[in-house]
């Protein structure tokens, strides 16, 4: 059975501040028929959820980036990251694993 990847990112009209999270193994998640993370909203309100009540930023969009292949992830998350670095005016924030984990949602 392949492991599922997973990484975060938060971004706000509102602020330069965007967040992003390590790389991930999500625990026990198998992607659907058609290669659809299962509950992904769940995933990106636990990241939102963390934002607001945990670092008190509010108005983020939270989105979640998923793949059983790391390699390809971690090119992904490279790129969305260069994305934003290209704007001077925007600050990356790194969330540490040891305060933020994706948690598989209750069925």
């Amino acid at each position: 059975e392949k492991a599922v990847y997973a990484f975060g990112v938060a971004a706000s009209f509102n602020d330069t501040v965007v967040y992003f999270t390590d790389i991930q193994v999500l625990d026990s998640v198998k992607l659907d028929k058609g290669g659809f993370l299962p509950k992904r909203d769940l995933y990106t309100y636990q990241l939102k959820n963390y934002l607001e009540y945990d670092l008190k930023s509010l108005d983020y969009t939270c989105m979640i980036y998923f793949s059983e292949n790391k390699k390809k992830l971690e090119k992904e998350a490279a790129k969305v990251k260069s994305k934003y670095k290209k704007n001077k005016t925007i600050v990356l924030m790194p969330i540490a694993p040891e305060a933020f984990r994706f948690k598989k949602p209750e069925e």
